[in-house]
Formats: structure tokens, sequence, C-alpha cells
């Protein structure tokens, strides 16, 4: 039966039970009317990338630390110290550095070396310089004194010690060079006789007869 209307306030009752997608009492759109947002994953927002898919593959384009292979160049007429290669190696390994960056630093490193061996090479020829100039042995004398001072490493020296002389450039110290020719002035002004004679009774005499023969 249907109900006439007739101007007056409608009878809740008689309203349609359709939903006409008004709110219902004591309730609001914008709050507990709202459905419920659902929370979009990362990966399904727009323009979004989801990082563990991103991240999918890129393990194998770059190979693994112990699978590259280290190969250093070195300038043309420098060696590279095999156990410091040895030792870099391994590091290199441990940091996952590239073969190209592991290269940069051996580069590096070398020419850190030669600026270094030209450094050492400046001071060693400096020294030269000073003992060819030097007041007491130098000038023009300098081959005589040197040949003094030669004989005083021959005599108390090894080969050990003339190899490590010439090697280091301590041969060309005016220092050294001075306390070599007075030893060597000493053992020609006073006879010296060489270390490893034996007196005659076959004893290795004592160091002050060894260096003053004549001394009593």
């Amino acid at each position: 039966m249907t109900t006439e209307a007739t101007g007056g306030t409608p009878n809740p009752a008689d309203a349609s039970t359709t939903d006409t997608g008004a709110a219902p009492s004591g309730e609001s759109l914008l709050t507990d009317g709202a459905p419920a947002a659902t929370e979009a994953k990362p990966a399904d927002a727009p323009g979004v990338v989801d990082a563990a898919k991103e991240g999918e593959g890129k393990a194998d384009e770059t190979p693994a630390a112990a699978e590259i292979k280290y190969e250093f160049q070195a300038p043309e007429g420098v060696e590279l110290d095999g156990d410091a290669v040895t030792e870099f190696t391994a590091l290199a390994k441990e940091l996952e550095l590239p073969a190209d960056v592991a290269q940069k630093v051996v580069d590096i490193a070398v020419k850190m070396q030669q600026k270094q061996a030209e450094r050492n090479a400046e001071t060693v020829k400096g020294w030269a310089e000073s003992s060819k100039t030097d007041k007491e042995f130098g000038g023009d004398n300098l081959k005589q004194n040197l040949a003094v001072a030669q004989k005083a490493i021959d005599t108390f020296g090894s080969k050990e010690l003339g190899a490590l002389l010439k090697t280091s450039g301590l041969g060309n110290h005016p220092e050294l060079i001075r306390f070599a020719f007075n030893v060597g002035k000493g053992i020609s002004e006073d006879g010296f006789v060489k270390a490893g004679a034996r007196s005659a009774a076959g004893a290795d005499l004592p160091m002050e007869k060894r260096m003053y023969p004549n001394m009593n």
C-alpha cells in the first residue's frame, strides 16, 4: 500500500529500502562511513619500482671479487715487487676492487716510488759535489785521497760493505769519505799490519798491535 504525500514530514518507516548512498545516522563519510583505505604497495604504485625486483640480476652484472683477475702493468723499465703485488692483490680482493681501479692504485704507487728514487738520486749527487770540493780531501788531490780512503775500506771492510756503499750512495757522503781517508792515512803512516795477521805464537794480534804495530 502506498502512502500519499500530504506535505508533512515523511515517515522514515515509509522510505524505500533502496540504498541511496546517504550516510546512516551517527556516521560521517569523512570518518567512519568512508571505506577503509588500502595501502598501496610501492611496487603497485604507478612509477614506483620494487627495490627488491630492481636489484634482481644485478649480482650477475659485476663478477665476484674472487673471480677478478688482477694483472698489474708497470711502466717500461719498472719492475713491480713480487711480495708487494701479492699483498696488494689480497687487499684488492678483500675490498672487492674492480681490476681497473686496482691498476690505478698501482700506477699511483709506482709514481710515488719513482719520485722517491729521484729525490734520493739528487741527495747522493749533492753528497758527491760536496766531497769533490771538501777542504780536507777534495780539490786537486781528490783522486789520490780517495785511493787512501779506499785502502781503509779494502783493509777493514768486506765485499758486502763495498756493495752497500755503492748501491746506497753512501760511498759519496763526505763524512764517510773523511772517516775512511783518515783511517787510510793512519794505517799508511804506521806500517799497519792487515787484519788477520798472526803472531809467531799463532794467536791473533791485539787490536792495538794491528793498528799501531810499532807502538811499545
